[in-house]
């Protein structure tokens, strides 16, 4: 079976029935130390990640195709270690990260999409939004700054948008890092007990867990309403940082090899040509 068949979500969404400790791979008949599973996933992510580094060269040589990774999840869920530890050895002339912060003045001047399309990725280019465009319904639903109306309106208008770009030549995948309540702690706490991780620290991630419950509730609405055959979430137990690579580098390398990349044809004129 597929690891990316493991986290689609179901028509019945569940967020807390998912475990978000749950192990992708069967150790067999010889179990393995948690320092053994580690280095064993970390080998098979970093295998994984050679893969979408040659399939990033095709994209970029074809320029048929672009490709959109989303990745959403509370706070310490993992967001920054998924770009270096799945997208690390691509070539960044392809690739773009794109960090989605709380929006300046000119972008509240605009309709909340805005800034957000024109990131959007070009032609053989893989751009991932560290955050994204669901944080329009997400943090501003649970905090009540729009009401069920707008969000249900957001949620068609973020579809269509998806879909536009999947007809255009864009490939999406979605990712939810389920991290537990109790993993989120330990994270907090080892931020704020190691001095060379206090930058890393922000107050208001202390704020934010006090609506735990409500985001959960509003991701499961969110995956809910705007999952699709072109635009899939794909839910991630994060709790294990190795096992999180894993997935989502399995998930990549599984819809690169389906788009049967290819270099351009040859050049015939360039056959006789010789360099004096």
């Amino acid at each position: 079976m597929p690891i990316s068949s493991l986290f689609r979500p179901g028509s019945k969404l569940k967020i807390k029935d998912a475990d978000a400790s749950q192990r992708l791979l069967d150790d067999g008949d010889k179990k393995l130390d948690k320092d053994e599973a580690k280095t064993r996933d970390k080998l098979a992510t970093m295998k994984l990640g050679e893969h979408i580094s040659a399939y990033q060269e095709l994209l970029y040589a074809q320029k048929k195709y672009k490709l959109l990774i989303v990745l959403q999840g509370m706070d310490t869920s993992g967001k920054d270690g998924t770009v270096r530890g799945v997208f690390g050895q691509i070539n960044p002339l392809g690739a773009r990260t794109v960090a989605f912060k709380a929006p300046s003045n000119e972008e509240k001047e605009h309709d909340y999409l805005w800034r957000v399309h024109k990131e959007v990725p070009t032609n053989g280019e893989i751009v991932i939004f560290n955050r994204s465009h669901y944080e329009d319904v997400l943090i501003t639903r649970v905090h009540d700054w729009i009401d069920d109306a707008e969000c249900t309106r957001r949620y068609a208008q973020i579809r269509d948008f998806e879909r536009m770009l999947t007809e255009t030549g864009t490939v999406i995948l979605k990712f939810f890092l389920h991290i537990s309540k109790q993993e989120q702690k330990q994270r907090l706490q080892e931020r704020i007990d190691d001095p060379h991780k206090h930058w890393k620290f922000d107050p208001q991630d202390l704020v934010e867990r006090k609506f735990w419950d409500a985001y959960q509730t509003q991701y499961e609405k969110v995956i809910a309403a705007t999952d699709a055959e072109h635009a899939p979430w794909h839910i991630i137990p994060a709790d294990s940082k190795t096992q999180r690579n894993l997935a989502i580098a399995s998930v990549v390398v599984e819809k690169l090899e389906s788009l049967e990349l290819e270099y351009p044809p040859a050049k015939p004129e360039l056959a006789k040509l010789k360099i004096s």
